[in-house]
C-alpha cells in the first residue's frame, strides 16, 4: 500500500509571518486579516447571490437586515485591523525602501452597477456605497489570494514590496471602505 505524504501549501499568512520582524505582531495581524477576509467574502457573496437573481433571504426586509449584518461584520473586522496593521508596517518599514505594491487594482468584473440589483432585491441602501465597499473588499480578497499564489510558487514579494502593498491596502480599507460600510450599517 502506497503512503501519500500530505504536502503543506503556504498561504498569505505564512508570507506575513515569514517577513515579520516580531512574531507576535505577525500573529495578531494574521488573525485580524483572517477575520477581515472571512467577513469580506461573506459580504461579497451576499451581493453576488442577488446579482445572480437568488433572493436570499426571501423577503426584502430580510435582505436589508442581512446586508446590514454583513456590513457590520466587515466594519468590526476592519476596525480591529488598524492597530495590528499599523504595528506590522512600522516594524517592516525599517527594512523597506522603495517597493511596489504586489497586487493589482479592481478588475472589470468588480465594477458593477449595483443599483438595479439592489432595487430588484428590495434593498434600500446607497448603491454607490455598496459599489465602493464591494470593490475594496474584492480587491482585499484578491490581494490575499495573490499573496497565497506567490507563496505557493515561491515568488514572495520582498519586504519593501510587501510594505508597499500592505500600506496601499490600509489606505483603501481604513479610508474609503470603512466609511462606506458605516453608512451601510445604519441604512
Amino acid at each position: 500500500m502506497a503512503h501519500h505524504r500530505l504536502r503543506y501549501v503556504p498561504t498569505w499568512a505564512d508570507v506575513l509571518e515569514e517577513c515579520a520582524t516580531e512574531q507576535a505582531t505577525a500573529l495578531r495581524l494574521v488573525a485580524q486579516l483572517g477575520a477581515c477576509e472571512a467577513a469580506a467574502l461573506a459580504f461579497c457573496r451576499q451581493l453576488e447571490q442577488w446579482a445572480r437573481g437568488e433572493p436570499k433571504p426571501a423577503t426584502p426586509g430580510g435582505r436589508q437586515a442581512a446586508l446590514r449584518r454583513a456590513a457590520e461584520r466587515v466594519e468590526t473586522a476592519l476596525s480591529g485591523l488598524q492597530d495590528p496593521l499599523d504595528r506590522y508596517l512600522l516594524e517592516l518599514e525599517a527594512d523597506a525602501l522603495e517597493g511596489r505594491s504586489w497586487y493589482g487594482g479592481p478588475g472589470v468584473a468588480e465594477l458593477l452597477d449595483w443599483e438595479p440589483i439592489l432595487d430588484r432585491a428590495g434593498v434600500r441602501v446607497p448603491a454607490d456605497r455598496v459599489a465602493q465597499a464591494y470593490l475594496e473588499l474584492a480587491v482585499l480578497v484578491r490581494a490575499l489570494e495573490g499573496l497565497t499564489d506567490a507563496a505557493r510558487i515561491e515568488l514572495v514579494p520582498d519586504r519593501s514590496s510587501l510594505w508597499a502593498g500592505l500600506f496601499d491596502l490600509r489606505e483603501n480599507l481604513l479610508g474609503g471602505a470603512l466609511d462606506d460600510l458605516r453608512v451601510l450599517t445604519v441604512a
